[in-house]
């Protein structure tokens, strides 16, 4: 299960890597439940147990030079999982619904991509450096992710004169993850409370169970199977379906195609089988959701070396934490009011920082933590993974392309 590799690095494969992150899992809901603080700004419980440990994992490397590397293959799966289960519980009505969100998501998160590479490039010029490093600081690593950094690393590095552009990029989107986690929780929970918004009150939250409920919720037998088949069916479709767009030609996420099968399915088998006892909104797809969220965010903090983070001094520190203040600023100034100041704004504004800064599954996290503490919130569980995982990455690689034909 460890293999211990030649530079002091202790290689833990997929079985154990899948452990620890139950484990981290584990520690961050107990670490919750008893410190009020972490509940009151909706701090999700992954996110506690996964900073603690990549601390920890910080602090065994930087006195004993042990470095531990977990395979993360089995993380992916369990991503799937998760934004299949959300495809699931997703009705066409809620999709008519958030049209208009979505539309205005869309469009305030692609100004937000100008705006987030103009503050990157302003920063790094002041302080000398050349211009397109500022993008390094910018939407390709921020809003783009760990994926979009390393894609665009050579193109920096060979074609505009930016040296070690993957390790910047790599650390910018680490540092971002970071932000994303910790910030989207108290900015909704500044909101909520500014403007006294109140979610709405089901039986079932998107993901998991109602922070606090009395009453423990109750699985039987056949509801868990059938949710298990049910994501398993969702999930060879999406696969089928990525396949034949990559064949063709079109790069997509695969757990984007994943989330649109299950949409599909849940909305049509229920319609033309009515027979088939669909699993859609039932406790069994609401624990499945929060386990695989829970363990892959864990899973993802927990790997991070922050030890690198050492690095970012200077320049890239003022840049990142500049970039926190505009993301927060635009967040409350233009997100929230666009989006109507309601419940729904205030989660998909937490939604839009976990993403804005982090990734689609930091954003998850976030709404997560809000709505299970605050009420459900159909809209925004359908309108910010569409915008987080999917159209906004369209969009971001025609504005980079664009900043760097003007650069």
């Amino acid at each position: 299960m460890i293999d211990v590799q030649v530079d002091g690095a202790w290689h833990a494969r997929p079985f154990l890597s899948v452990t620890a992150g139950i484990l981290v899992l584990f520690v961050g809901k107990w670490l919750n439940r008893r410190v009020a603080l972490l509940r009151d700004y909706n701090i999700p419980e992954p996110v506690t147990g996964g900073l603690l440990f990549s601390i920890a994992f910080a602090v065994l490397y930087l006195a004993s030079g042990i470095r531990i590397d977990f395979e993360l293959t089995a993380r992916d799966v369990l991503l799937v999982y998760f934004f299949v289960t959300i495809g699931l519980n997703a009705q066409f009505g809620d999709l008519k619904r958030g049209g208009r969100p979505l539309v205005i998501l869309l469009a305030a998160t692609g100004v937000y991509l100008i705006v987030q590479n103009l503050v990157g490039i302003g920063l790094m010029k002041a302080f000398g450096q050349p211009a397109a490093a500022g993008m390094l600081v910018g939407s390709i690593s921020l809003l783009g992710g760990h994926g979009t950094a390393i894609a665009w690393a050579p193109v920096f590095a060979e074609q505009h004169g930016v040296s070690r552009a993957l390790e910047i990029g790599v650390l910018v989107a680490t540092a971002g993850l970071v932000m994303g986690s910790l910030s989207g929780g108290p900015l909704a929970r500044y909101l909520i409370g500014r403007y006294r918004l109140e979610g709405v009150a089901t039986d079932q939250p998107e993901v998991g169970a109602y922070y606090g409920d009395a009453a423990p919720t109750k699985i039987d037998y056949d509801g868990f199977l059938r949710a298990i088949l049910a994501i398993h069916v969702s999930g060879i479709l999406g696969i089928l379906a990525n396949q034949g767009l990559a064949a063709a030609g079109i790069k997509m996420p695969l757990f984007v195609t994943c989330l649109m099968a299950g949409i599909l399915l849940t909305n049509l088998v229920p319609r033309f089988a009515p027979g088939i006892r669909w699993p859609s909104g039932t406790p069994a797809l609401s624990l499945i959701a929060e386990v695989s969220l829970g363990i892959f965010l864990a899973m993802s903090l927990m790997s991070m070396q922050l030890w690198t983070l050492a690095e970012l001094a200077g320049p890239l520190l003022v840049a990142l934490l500049t970039q926190l203040g505009v993301a927060l600023a635009y967040a409350v100034v233009v997100i929230f009011p666009l989006l109507g100041k309601s419940y729904d704004a205030a989660v998909m504004a937490s939604g839009f920082m976990g993403f804005g800064l982090g990734a689609t599954p930091t954003a998850m996290a976030n709404m997560t933590a809000i709505t299970q503490r605050h009420g459900a919130s159909h809209i925004a569980f359908i309108v910010v993974p569409l915008v987080g995982a999917f159209f906004i990455d369209l969009m971001n690689a025609a504005v980079v392309r664009g900043f760097l034909a003007a650069l």
